[in-house]
Parts: structure tokens; C-alpha cells; sequence
């Protein structure tokens, strides 16, 4: 299959035709990584992905879920009374009232983060929020699906995020990096796969390459072992 017939479309995502999102869960707790870390964060994940990368650990966000008004969301992430939300998934962008329930939070004067794949358009995503976008590694088994067009969009407000599963990964990623000068665009986090390359290990790696890029260890995990709502 060619790759850009591969990339990933929200096609058999169960769509609303009103204003409202599938919902797997609204929680607080701590941002677990990228710039905004160890801030008390409501997370809105919505349900459904096109993806299946190897070291998924939201499956249980894939199927399922409840359907919720947009306001009413926005009205439970303001209840929580913190300032920071990210909205994630499964891939929050296959609901395509994602972008709207984005603008809202914005509007209600939110600091929004969005957790994407990458294989989505995030053009159409309001510029008051940044952009978490991974890049998918070969070990991944998703690397097929990186969408290339995102990465002209990226912004100082924005970050990438590669998790690296092996050696090879890490090389291949050091060489995105280098090649597409990607740290001179926006902020750049690589993180291990947990059980498949040791924090260690790739930490040692960056420091030896001197890597322009952030080490980042998921907070959450370190924590609470990927718990549901944690």
C-alpha cells in the first residue's frame, strides 16, 4: 500500500450530527509529560482511533463511551477549577467536533493542550492551542501514517514527541531530527517505551549524541502504573 493512501482517516469513527463528542473519560490529575508537566490538568479523552500502534496504553479509549453535549464538557473541565486541559484520546481529532469543543475551551480562557497522533490534518486546530503531535517510529508499527503536512504547521507553541521502542527507533528519530532540523521549529521530547528500552538506556544515548532534543520520562506512570483516570 503507498504510504499516503496509508494514512490514517477518521472515516469509521462514529460521528455526531450534533454538538457533541463520545467521551471515554474526563479526569484530574497531573500532566504526565511534554512542556506543561506536573500541572494539575483536566483530561477530556475522547473515544475512538484509526491507530493501533504496538505500545498503546489507551486501548480501553478505542470502543465505547457516552455521548456528551459540548457545553456541558466545557462546563466539567471549568468545575474542576484548574487552569490547564488537555484533550486526548484514542485520536481526538477522528471526532470531528473536536476542533469546536478546542475553541470553546479556549474561549472560556483555559490553557489547551491537544494530544494528536500525527496522522491527522491539525491545520484546522485553533492556534491558542498547542499541539502535542507524535511522530510514529518504525517500531511503532504505525510509521506509515505520519501525515508530513503537519510538520510545516509546527510552531514554538507546538511540540513533537517520538517514544522510542529500540535502537533502531532512536537512530531513525535522531535522523528525522537532524535532517528536518525539527528541534529549530519547535520543541522536541523523546520518551522511552516503557519495557522496551530502559529510561537509562536512552538517556544515555541523548547524552552521548548530544542530542538538541528533551529527555521526558510520563510522569502518570512513574506515579500510578497507567491506571485508568490517574
Amino acid at each position: 500500500m503507498n504510504p499516503v493512501d496509508a494514512v490514517a482517516l477518521p472515516s469509521h469513527i462514529e460521528q455526531s450530527p450534533l454538538p457533541r463528542l463520545k467521551i471515554t473519560e474526563i479526569f484530574l490529575s497531573l500532566q504526565g509529560e511534554a512542556d506543561s508537566i506536573g500541572w494539575p490538568t483536566v483530561f477530556v479523552r475522547l473515544t475512538g482511533c484509526p491507530l493501533r500502534c504496538t505500545y498503546c496504553d489507551t486501548s480501553y479509549a478505542f470502543h465505547g463511551g457516552q455521548w456528551r453535549d459540548i457545553d456541558d464538557i466545557v462546563a466539567e473541565v471549568l468545575g474542576y477549577g484548574v487552569g490547564h486541559v488537555c484533550v486526548t484520546g484514542g485520536e481526538p481529532l477522528a471526532q470531528k467536533r473536536c476542533l469546536a469543543l478546542l475553541g470553546k475551551l479556549c474561549d472560556a480562557g483555559l490553557s489547551v493542550s491537544l494530544e494528536t497522533s500525527g496522522a491527522l490534518d491539525v491545520s484546522a486546530v485553533d492556534p491558542r492551542v498547542s499541539r502535542v503531535i507524535d511522530i510514529k517510529t518504525p517500531d511503532s508499527g504505525e510509521v506509515a501514517r505520519n501525515r508530513e503536512a503537519n510538520l510545516a504547521l509546527l510552531t514554538a507553541h507546538d511540540q513533537l514527541k517520538f517514544v522510542i521502542c529500540s535502537r533502531a527507533d532512536f537512530e531513525w528519530a535522531r535522523q528525522r531530527v537532524l535532517e528536518q532540523k525539527l528541534h529549530q521549529r519547535t520543541m522536541v521530547f523523546f520518551s522511552p517505551s516503557k519495557d522496551q528500552v530502559s529510561a537509562r538506556e536512552l538517556a544515555d544515548w541523548i547524552v552521548a549524541d548530544r542530542l538538541p532534543v528533551r529527555f521526558q520520562l510520563q510522569l502518570h506512570k512513574l506515579l500510578w502504573n497507567d491506571e485508568p483516570g490517574r
